[in-house]
């Protein structure tokens, strides 16, 4: 899918939620354009040996690295934990979520905390630390097309991506020159768990090019952000234009 190239190859990348769907897709991406990867994972450590098992398979270095994102202390102490491991964290991709079933009329408090701690204080918290090292390098957030919309079956993680979304900016300012700060938002690219393939043809329709896309499409845009030296406050949408059909925020 990629090609190694001098951008990347060399530099050491922590890809939290590494080790299963899009993050391990972009895991791999990483590696094959010339990257090492730490593979973050809460409970999934047979998955996450396998993903970094076949990231060495390309000649690269990989390191499983457990840690829960809700607990605060764990993800405060995971990038010194990756630098430790790895020799330093040249690129963050914020991947990891949670993603709950719920309204805003019926979740209660500790749903929309633990979302917003997963999906956007732990990013934060990882952002913090990522620029606090000094090292200088990227960092890519997970967003979802869904922010410029409603999505109100999911009204706890909507919040909480529509935070982060607001993190990214204001960290592209914050931390820049040294940092550049980006987001790739997904569409409709694989089913949720628990949904067969079914799903992305029955929803394909409600995007514009009415076709569903591939990790591989997610994985491309992260690897264009990376190799852009010139662009930071970006969203990039990877969604069949789906984000332009209807917008609540604006």
């Amino acid at each position: 899918m990629t090609s190694r190239d001098e951008g990347l190859s060399g530099k050491t990348a922590l890809v939290t939620g590494g080790a299963k769907r899009l993050g391990r897709g972009i895991a791999a991406a990483l590696a094959e354009a010339g990257a090492d990867v730490v593979v973050h994972y809460r409970g999934s450590a047979a998955d996450a040996a396998s993903a970094a098992a076949e990231i060495e398979t390309l000649g690269r270095r990989a390191w499983p690295l457990q840690a829960d994102l809700a607990d605060p202390q764990q993800a405060a102490s995971l990038l010194p934990r990756a630098v430790e491991q790895a020799g330093g964290i040249d690129i963050l991709i914020n991947n990891a979520s949670i993603f709950g079933l719920d309204g805003v009329l019926d979740f209660d408090l500790p749903a929309l905390a633990d979302n917003v701690q997963v999906n956007a204080v732990a990013p934060l918290q990882l952002c913090r630390a990522f620029a606090a090292a000094g090292r200088g390098g990227d960092i890519v957030n997970m967003l979802d097309c869904r922010i410029v919309d409603y999505d109100k079956r999911h009204a706890a993680y909507h919040l909480s991506k529509r935070m982060l979304f607001s993190i990214t900016r204001m960290l592209a300012l914050e931390l820049a020159p040294d940092v550049k700060v980006n987001a790739v938002a997904p569409g409709l690219i694989l089913p949720p768990p628990g949904e067969g393939a079914d799903y992305l043809t029955t929803w394909a329709h409600t995007n514009p090019l009415q076709r569903h896309g591939s990790p591989e499409d997610v994985a491309r845009a992260v690897l264009f952000l990376l190799r852009s030296p010139f662009v930071t406050g970006q969203v990039l949408y990877v969604d069949g234009g789906r984000h332009m059909k209807g917008r609540v925020h604006g």
